[in-house]
């Protein structure tokens, strides 16, 4: 049994050993509860998938720029993926909110403005 707080529109947003609050006791077999688990564990893994994929790019990267990998020992296929990837990757901080120009560094501390 595990005790479910649901928000205004009857969704569970978290569950619980102990009851709490606001909550109600579900079997772990409820539909709801086991729809809340499964969408939960989905969203981590994407999360934790997004997060490797990130590191792997600055990985390359960073081989490249070593001069230990070359772009083209990469299959062809990896090669467009990872400049689709960059490509994208760049035109979304084009999009982003820029506090300094790429060559004005902020003031130091104490600094009048």
């Amino acid at each position: 049994m595990r005790h479910a707080v649901r928000d205004p529109e009857g969704q569970i947003v978290s569950l619980h050993r102990e009851p709490v609050q606001g909550s109600e006791p579900l079997a772990l077999d409820h539909p709801d509860v086991q729809a809340f688990l499964r969408d939960d564990a989905s969203r981590g893994f994407a999360e934790l998938d997004a997060d490797l994929v990130r590191v792997l790019e600055d990985l390359i990267d960073a081989l490249i720029r070593l001069n230990v990998l070359r772009i083209t020992d990469l299959p062809l296929e990896a090669q467009n993926k990872l400049f689709a990837r960059k490509h994208f990757r760049d035109s979304m901080q084009s999009h982003a909110l820029k506090l300094f120009e790429a060559d004005e560094a902020p003031p130091p501390s104490g600094a009048p403005r």
